[in-house]
């Protein structure tokens, strides 16, 4: 098992191995650009640009997130020649309607999301390495198949009709896929920077509820049928200010559950320093520096969101800021959070209050996200259950 005082993990890729994703993340960018510049518009082209640059960046010395960037994007162009231009190959060809169809590609979401929370547990539980490794590889595997999913979902789209075609961000059902792909992401990435696994089991049981959730959403609420866009939600704005909140929310939901590790190790601690939890999780101060991390990480992309979301509100509403119930509840989060940053980085807070008011926090983001738009209504009232 990893030491708990955690080993930064510094290792590079070879210079070699650098170019080449990065030439193969600019030949990637050049044939979209090349293959869609008859519907491409100045602002879906930067989008392009942005994404190979985001991609190129993240990829140089995760070796691990390239390989899922590459599956990702050969399933995904599978699925895409095997679908053709008839949507009905999805119930007819095997691989579609058992793997890489959009709907199959969540449950195997699902499902792995599941067993890698109980992976990770028994890892912590029984100390093996091996385990742990086994619940890395699995979560590696469900973010895959969320992915694919995703993609998969938006030729769909297309293929019902061009103008119901749209970026799959538009629903409560899309975005908690979208919410549990990219906090599996966060937390891959910081559990391979810290080499430290036993964290794992807690910050997939966010994800684990998110995927309850979707699934309840599905089959209860048929949430799944793919639908045009309302008018509101027809700009390209949609396409980045959507992502980006949800980079905040993935961090945000991390920190909140690193805080309740961090909250049961300190309480262990004192009541039975050689109990399990006392002596597996990470030492305090790293839960501690994770924290305050997540929360910047997320802070930074929830402020750009947060921009983003007045410029596509002025467009779309003609005004910056309207005290709609979402737009008032998103500056809640955003001034709790700056909160969090101001005393951790001024007053030197840190500790039990800070993992506290970590996971008060996740609280106060779940009810800007989702109790909005189950208990008010508003301008954002097209994101409703």
């Amino acid at each position: 098992m990893a030491d708990s005082a955690g080993t930064m993990n510094t290792e590079t890729s070879r210079p070699s191995i650098q170019w080449l994703w990065c030439g193969l993340m600019l030949l990637a960018a050049v044939a979209l650009l090349v293959m869609y510049s008859n519907v491409l518009d100045s602002y879906e082209i930067t989008i392009v640009v942005f994404t190979a640059v985001s991609l190129a960046y993240l990829g140089l010395n995760w070796p691990g997130f390239r390989r899922h960037i590459i599956v990702v994007s050969l399933l995904s162009f599978l699925a895409i020649k095997l679908y053709g231009n008839d949507l009905d190959q999805g119930d007819t060809d095997f691989f579609l309607n058992y793997l890489l169809a959009s709907q199959s590609a969540f449950m195997w979401m699902s499902v792995l999301f599941v067993m890698a929370t109980v992976s990770y547990f028994l890892g912590l539980i029984f100390r093996s390495e091996f385990t742990e490794k086994v619940a890395t590889a699995l979560t590696w595997s469900a973010t895959t198949m969320g992915m694919v999913g995703l993609m998969v979902r938006w030729r769909e789209s297309y293929l019902i009709s061009p103008d119901v075609g749209h970026i799959p961000v538009s629903n409560l059902y899309e975005v908690f896929i979208l919410f549990a792909v990219i906090t599996a992401l966060i937390y891959l990435f910081y559990e391979r920077r810290y080499q430290i696994r036993s964290l794992g089991g807690f910050v997939l049981l966010v994800i684990s509820a998110a995927v309850a959730f979707q699934l309840w959403y599905t089959f209860g609420k048929g949430a799944h049928e793919i639908q045009p866009l309302v008018p509101a939600l027809q700009s390209y704005w949609m396409k980045i200010h959507v992502p980006a909140n949800f980079v905040g929310y993935g961090a945000f939901a991390m920190a909140a559950m690193i805080g309740v590790a961090y909250l049961l190790k300190s309480w262990r601690q004192d009541v039975k320093p050689q109990s399990l939890m006392a002596t597996s999780l990470p030492e305090l101060a790293v839960m501690d520096d994770l924290m305050y991390k997540s929360i910047a990480l997320g802070f930074a992309f929830f402020t750009v969101a947060t921009v983003l979301g007045a410029l596509w509100a002025a467009e779309a509403w003609g005004g910056y800021w309207s005290w709609d119930p979402k737009e008032t509840w998103a500056l809640i989060v955003w001034l709790n959070y700056a909160a969090w940053l101001h005393m951790r980085m001024t007053k030197g807070w840190y500790g039990r209050p800070m993992a506290w008011w970590a996971v008060i926090g996740l609280f106060v983001t779940l009810f800007a996200f989702l109790g909005v738009n189950m208990f008010l209504s508003g301008l954002h009232s097209y994101g409703t259950l």
